[in-house]
């Protein structure tokens, strides 16, 4: 009696079926299409884009949405290559996801064949773990092993190469190891070491003005109901970041936006969650000197990276704050009554410049003023509405104005700061969640990157909103060149054409409306919500018109 047979596409399906993946994004090659066959029988679903950066991204935006791995699949040579770029995004952004690119065969190794480069060389810097599968006996476990990497302190992508060959043969079902769904993965949640926390609840019982800044890692963690206790037990002001945003909703007594740079001067205590001291952070000098500052993070690399700390807890950010409030409840009872002050004073700092900035909000001016658009994306915002930033200028503009009302309903490519991000996370947030609505403001810029997966959209009926704050410039690139080397050479290398995306996305399928008018904003994205296609909603701002971080230019600094 003959043995049943497996083929190491099947085995790869298999595996990604153990691991909970339920879609692929991809771009076709010979060397890969045996996975497809693979995940056809095991009911994974196949988004085929049309560009190879765009499956990566969206592997990306896909693990951001759901807390499950992404997985993108793509040809050898060119079509890894394509993908690096969201690769790199996943890696800077802490993103876990597998890339499985295919390779020349074995039995050709170093021939020369089709398409063959050494990705994992490529690759390794930019992973958690990169490698070669050897034989088909060991596909599902590598690529079991992968995702266990990915999941190594604090989370990233992995990559693997399969070689056709071994891709495409068949061996005895037993003697490929292929292991069982919730068997091969430890719990990766650590509380951090407990003299650390009591450490923290003794800072917190002391410290009159405290302040804290929910990271990345808080979403990553799945922390918000942990932090949201610790903010309002402790009364704690408290600030977001990356896809911390949305921790707390909008209007909460303990949520702050516009003071922070006032509260990180001030403060006598600063608690850093998920967030490195990077450029965002000024490499953490734009923390008081004199205040004790407390870091907690995923990774034991990060805790003290650009700036001394007091205290460095590693861990789960939820684990970790619900142990320090439960340690400190009952000592800051009296430091909570004198923290009422302390709210006061950042509502004050926080009210003073709303009212600063709000005339622009709701200028009439035409070209519209930036500031006017995110305004009427963020009263447009539903609790329901996942909002992606993908531009540069533009998005610096709604950082300071969008605010998410739920958590998780924030994305933005993270600190790579990676143009094209937008319509491959647009496409994954809707896959994982079509219950939600889901809209993004690109830079006409950042769109041209990857907009022609709008079609993909189109294809696989995956409606969103969609708005480009269009200026025909690359206008954060702009002015630097301006303030550096004169009006006469300001445009040298960052001028688009003006470009109608309204009409481009009525090409396409979709549904697409050119605003000039800011009174016509909010009806046009209504509209948009009401056709239930994908749209583009091209709103012509004003070129001369740029975000206060553009001027200041810290990104740089």
């Amino acid at each position: 009696m003959m043995s049943e047979t497996i083929s190491g596409g099947h085995l790869v399906a298999k595996a990604l079926k153990a691991e909970g993946v339920d879609v692929i994004y991809t771009l076709c090659g010979g060397h890969i299409i045996d996975i497809y066959d693979g995940c056809v029988d095991e009911g994974i679903e196949v988004i085929d884009v049309r560009h190879e950066q765009v499956a990566a991204h969206a592997a990306d935006g896909y693990a951001r949405i759901t807390g499950k791995p992404g997985c993108a699949v793509v040809t050898a040579g060119p079509g890894t290559t394509d993908a690096v770029t969201g690769v790199a995004n996943a890696f800077r952004a802490e993103s876990p996801m597998l890339l499985i690119g295919g390779q020349g065969a074995l039995s050709q190794h170093k021939m020369g064949s089709l398409q063959d480069l050494p990705h994992v060389d490529m690759m390794t810097p930019i992973t958690k773990f990169a490698a070669t599968v050897p034989s088909t006996e060991r596909v599902a476990d590598i690529v079991s092993m992968a995702f266990r990497e990915c999941y190594h302190g604090a989370p990233g992508p992995s990559f693997l190469e399969i070689p056709r060959d071994v891709l495409d043969a068949k061996v005895p079902l037993e003697k490929a190891r292929l292991p069982k769904a919730g068997h091969y993965r430890a719990s990766t949640r650590q509380q951090g070491d407990p003299e650390a926390i009591e450490r923290l609840a003794d800072l917190l019982a002391h410290a009159e003005k405290p302040c804290i800044l929910l990271g990345s890692q808080v979403w990553t963690c799945r922390a918000t109901d942990a932090a949201i206790d610790f903010v309002r037990s402790l009364n704690v002001p408290a600030y977001m970041n990356g896809s911390g945003r949305g921790t707390l909703p909008p209007g909460d007594p303990h949520h702050f936006q516009l003071s922070r740079r006032y509260a990180f001067t001030e403060a006598d205590l600063i608690i850093i969650v998920g967030t490195p001291f990077d450029f965002r952070m000024g490499y953490g000098k734009r923390l008081s000197p004199t205040a004790k500052v407390v870091q907690i993070d995923l990774d034991y690399r990060t805790v003290g990276k650009n700036r001394d700390i007091d205290l460095g807890i590693v861990g789960d950010a939820g684990l970790i704050l619900s142990a320090a409030a439960q340690a400190a409840s009952g000592r800051v009872e009296n430091g909570a009554a004198r923290r009422k002050e302390w709210l006061e004073e950042l509502r004050n700092v926080e009210t003073q410049a709303y009212e600063k900035r709000l005339p622009r909000q709701l200028s009439g001016a035409q070209p519209i003023d930036p500031y006017r658009l995110v305004h009427e994306i963020n009263e447009f915002l539903t609790e329901d509405t996942i909002y992606i930033g993908d531009g540069g200028d533009i998005v610096t503009f709604s950082g300071q104005v969008v605010q998410p009302k739920s958590p998780g309903h924030w994305m933005d490519p993270g600190p790579l700061g990676t143009l094209g991000v937008g319509m491959a996370f647009a496409m994954a947030a809707k896959q994982a969640r079509r219950d939600k609505e889901v809209l993004c403001l690109f830079g006409d810029g950042a769109f041209s990157l990857t907009g022609w997966d709008f079609e993909t959209m189109v294809r696989f009926d995956l409606p969103f909103i969609g708005v480009i704050g269009n200026n025909s410039s690359m206008n954060q690139i702009r002015y630097g060149q301006a303030a550096k080397y004169g009006q006469d050479r300001a445009r040298v290398g960052n001028t688009l054409g003006d470009i109608r995306y309204g009409e481009f996305a009525k090409l396409l399928g979709g549904y697409g409306e050119e605003v000039r008018d800011p009174a016509e904003i909010r009806p046009a994205l209504e509209r948009a919500r009401e056709s239930g296609k994908p749209s583009l909603i091209n709103v012509w701002v004003d070129p001369e018109v740029y975000a206060p971080g553009t001027m200041n230019q810290t990104m740089y600094k």
